[in-house]
């Protein structure tokens, strides 16, 4: 039997900080986003104090700090490298992993045997995995990936299940979608919500009971994918997901903003590498690229600019040096001279992002695109084993001043060798 297990890292962002910090086990924690702007993770022990997501830091820091809640900035090289391991350690149960997010990973059980078995082996996973990492992480084994995110929330929510829920028969499936809400569908938007609720559909199970054609007239073709999914028909490959239509990559400056063009220059060759980087993973290059740079709008008594650059690259493209090498030109010849403007943002755009391959030649094109290629893939390779920008373009320089404000960052334990935990022995 065709069979799709769905693992997902319980409160994940939160989990990696508990990993190294034991004794916030069963206590408030909340992550905050970049700048330590506003909320973006929580503990299930936040959630209960009424902490919402998004909430802005400076509104929520006293109720935090009166309910000594743990408070920490964004580490995502302690994350990716967490994240990393959790995947590994899932390889060790079956052959076939396919990654979706940072927390989220299907994997194949198929042919493993009867239900009995299935479950005790998918417990033995999370048991495992929890151990081995850290990471709690949920189980949901399904017919189909629509089913199995299904049921990874009921492993998450009911301890009842010990981490692992399995639907493998019809009985099971009617009774998991008929209370599991329409809005919690994987694949079903914000905007469709209200749309489906408004024609009588609030649950998964009412969905499946609309026909195809109304599902697609309401829904379009990936609605009706959903549709069959939740019905039990397996239908969608991760492979097979769209990819992006456009990646941007920004950052708003901390204290009063850049007013030199080599430090706005810095940020942007780093936030065009990142792009670069995003598009070479997923096989897909960009036919057009953007910068932008703006002076903070909410301060009207200082000097107001904004610039808005895009190149249209000859030929798409994902490399290193050509995306990095449009951005810096378009900034330099924007640029109004250092010293007139604080740019409190920044950020770099490429879209119209279509796959690497086939992709349209140019005659006029003079670019050594093989040999650029095999540059970009090495550079890849060593950063991978080395550490991000390990290599990077010499534009892209060491200054901080562009850096994200952490006040609440924790050390980057498992990456860098400076911050590895160290032990004291008493004699």
């Amino acid at each position: 039997m065709q069979l799709y297990g769905l693992a997902d890292c319980n409160n994940f962002y939160c989990s990696c900080e508990r990993v190294f910090h034991p004794d916030l086990v069963g206590k408030p924690v909340v992550v905050l986003s970049n700048n330590d702007g506003c909320v973006i993770a929580r503990s299930e022990e936040a959630k209960r104090l009424g902490i919402s997501m998004g909430a802005a830091f400076y509104q929520v820091k006293e109720q935090l700090e009166q309910a000594k809640v743990a408070v920490f900035s964004s580490n995502y090289n302690l994350y990716g490298d967490m994240s990393h391991r959790v995947h590994t350690m899932l390889g060790r149960y079956t052959p076939n992993v396919d990654i979706y997010s940072i927390d989220e990973a299907f994997i194949d059980l198929s042919d493993l045997g009867d239900s009995e078995y299935i479950t005790i082996y998918g417990k033995r996973i999370v048991r495992e995995v929890t151990k081995g990492t850290g990471i709690p992480i949920s189980l949901g084994v399904a017919p189909t990936k629509t089913l199995a995110k299904m049921c990874s929330k009921f492993a998450k929510h009911y301890p009842g299940y010990e981490g692992c829920c399995l639907i493998d028969s019809e009985e099971k499936r009617e009774k998991a979608l008929k209370l599991f809400p329409i809005e919690e569908v994987w694949g079903i938007g914000r905007r469709s919500v209200d749309k489906l609720k408004y024609h009588g559909v609030k649950t998964a199970w009412d969905l499946t009971q609309k026909t195809e054609s109304w599902v697609q007239r309401m829904l379009t073709i990936t609605g009706v994918r959903t549709w069959r999914e939740l019905r039990g028909e397996s239908c969608i490959c991760i492979d097979e997901l769209p990819h992006k239509q456009s990646i941007c990559t920004s950052r708003s400056f901390p204290d009063g903003g850049l007013t030199n063009r080599a430090d706005v220059e810095e940020a942007l060759a780093n936030f065009a590498a990142r792009c670069s980087s995003k598009m070479r993973r997923e096989n897909t290059v960009c036919k057009a690229i953007s910068i932008f740079a703006y002076t903070n709008r909410f301060r009207p008594d200082l000097p107001i600019d904004y610039i808005y650059q895009t190149y249209y690259p000859l030929v798409p493209t994902s490399d290193l040096n050509e995306i990095v090498g449009y951005a810096v030109g378009m900034l330099r010849s924007a640029w109004k001279g250092d010293g007139k403007f604080n740019y409190k943002k920044a950020g770099v755009l490429v879209w119209n992002i279509v796959d690497s391959s086939p992709i349209q030649g140019n005659l006029f094109d003079t670019f050594d695109r093989e040999k650029q290629a095999q540059l970009s893939r090495a550079i890849d390779e060593i950063n991978r084993k080395n550490g991000h920008n390990a290599i990077r373009m010499a534009v892209q320089g060491y200054s901080k001043k562009w850096h994200l404000k952490c006040e609440y960052i924790s050390k980057q334990y498992t990456t860098n060798i400076d911050d590895i935990i160290k032990l004291k022995l008493n004699k």
